[in-house]
């Protein structure tokens, strides 16, 4: 029976709860106009099925908010584990999705999502019970470095490259922590350029090199890869400063943009509310990043602050890639913007980040 402490509804974040829900409602006014075009009155059904999974999602994150995230600490291995054991399934059973192997249930649900989140759990316990203030050797990392390897190295062989970079930059959100000198990291500097080198020659398909090659110079193959990236500059700079209006983008309702209610959400943003709009929205999205790094340093105990420090990795990479994917600073991914872009499993992993961040939060007074 779920036991909740009074002192932790008291306690309660309405500020951070405030943020999350602005930020919802702008995502879901977005979506509707992303999705608007050919629609005869009323919304589509992936806006229908996305509100579906927005009130799923707000169960999940009230659930996750009230259950003492210090028993999450306790099963944190177990759930790490999990999380692994969905991803081998999904080699062995899950649907190809645009050349990944990424889901499971006909398509409808990516374990790689919660992979994130297991991960980030596990690691929390681990530089709880090591600070990262005590690392000044790179044996150190050692153990979680094999942790981050796992569902790295199980989502690579998905061929789902965007989530395992994404996996990857969770993980790295914790260097910052570490003392480890300067010098120290020369050598994994050479090993991480070698590395790449082989990921190239031998790790990447042609046509993910074809996008990298593409970003790098979209003219190249403006009709075919290069497209995606190109459309997407022409739809943020005709927004110009307040926009063309809500379902009045030309890029936007005549379908010049692909996948625009996913990948290129943002697009939509910028093109029908400009750059004021766009500025609004990432507003919101830095102050809540902020808050969620306040509310690692007022928590009470070590796994908490780790806890929190690596959720807000998980909110911030996704938004920051996916922005740099709109706007041709990163190569076209496929990752969503979170609380913007339409997809069931990266809703889910959002809402139990921000339930995580919740439960933190309202028990820094607790202890």
């Amino acid at each position: 029976m779920l036991r909740v402490d009074r002192r932790s509804i008291q306690n309660f974040d309405w500020v951070f709860l405030g943020l999350v829900l602005m930020l919802v409602a702008c995502g879901t006014v977005n979506l509707i106009s992303a999705t608007a075009a050919g629609v005869e009155g009323g919304m589509s059904d992936i806006v229908r099925r996305q509100m579906a999974a927005m009130a799923g999602g707000a169960a999940v994150m009230l659930v996750v908010a009230f259950v003492d995230y210090r028993h999450v600490e306790r099963f944190a291995m177990a759930i790490f584990a999990v999380t692994l054991v969905l991803l081998v399934l999904t080699l062995a059973v899950g649907v190809v999705t645009r050349g990944a192997q990424a889901w499971l249930f006909q398509g409808r649900f990516q374990p790689s999502e919660l992979a994130k989140i297991g991960l980030v759990v596990a690691l929390a316990r681990y530089f709880h019970r090591n600070p990262p203030r005590s690392m000044t050797g790179l044996r150190q990392l050692v153990p979680p470095l094999v942790l981050v390897a796992l569902p790295v190295g199980l989502i690579l062989l998905q061929r789902d490259m965007g989530v395992a970079l994404l996996t990857l930059l969770v993980a790295l959100t914790y260097l910052p922590l570490l003392h480890i000198p300067l010098r120290a990291w020369s050598g994994v500097a050479v090993l991480a350029m070698a590395g790449l080198a082989a990921l190239w020659s031998f790790g990447l398909k042609a046509y993910q090199q074809q996008r990298i090659l593409d970003f790098l110079d979209p003219s190249r193959d403006p009709l075919s890869s290069g497209y995606q990236a190109m459309q997407s500059r022409i739809a943020i700079g005709s927004g110009g400063l307040l926009g063309t209006g809500w379902q009045q983008g030309t890029q936007t309702q005549l379908r010049f943009l692909p996948t625009q209610h996913t990948d290129f959400v943002f697009s939509v943003l910028a093109e029908e509310w400009g750059f004021v709009g766009s500025t609004l929205v990432l507003t919101l999205y830095f102050i809540m990043l902020l808050w969620g790094l306040w509310i690692a340093r007022s928590s009470k105990d070590g796994f908490g602050a780790m806890l929190a420090v690596g959720l807000v990795g998980t909110l911030f990479w996704p938004a920051a890639i996916n922005i740099a994917m709109v706007l041709g600073l990163a190569p076209v991914i496929g990752v969503p913007m979170p609380l913007f872009s339409y997809g069931g499993s990266a809703l889910l992993s959002a809402a139990i980040a921000l339930g995580l961040l919740l439960n933190v939060s309202m028990r820094r007074y607790v202890f």
